[in-house]
């Protein structure tokens, strides 16, 4: 398996994964859709996106937005997607993905990445907390929504 920073050239791939990630989170299925909003954010680099590659079949992804903190004046990610093709899991797939985002949030000096899931999503819940991440109990998080 080999893992890498996602370009142009892995659309394709990088769109069904994107699909099969949304349709996980019960949304319809939107493949063009999914392959216009993944070749955006390539495009104008608003985001960060590893991919895993198994005998040039795409295994998973994950995106990172940058954000950034004004109490520690630094940049954080935002680990927004990760997605683990069914016949992929537990061969450590996602494991490889979080190593990689956080490799990736170290060099460019970030102070953290944050995430969020679903609270019936307990197989990610389990791998986030195997790999460090604590679910907060400081913040409770408010979102406004514009339609």
């Amino acid at each position: 398996m080999e893992i890498y920073q996602a370009s142009v050239k892995d659309l394709e791939g990088v769109s069904r994964l994107f699909n099969l990630y949304r349709e996980f989170y019960q949304q319809e299925s939107d493949l063009e859709g999914a392959r216009e909003y993944i070749k955006e954010r390539l495009e104008n680099n608003d985001s960060v996106i590893f991919v895993v590659r198994d005998n040039k079949k795409y295994a998973g992804f994950t995106q990172l937005y940058p954000t950034f903190s004004s109490i520690s004046m630094r940049r954080a990610w935002i680990l927004n997607d990760l997605y683990v093709e069914a016949e992929a899991r537990k061969q450590g797939v996602g494991e490889m993905l979080l190593q990689k985002a956080k490799d990736y949030a170290v060099e460019t000096g970030a102070k953290s990445i944050s995430l969020s899931t679903a609270p019936d999503n307990d197989s990610a819940q389990r791998l986030y907390e195997k790999n460090g991440y604590v679910r907060d109990s400081q913040f409770y998080q408010y979102e406004l929504y514009l339609g």
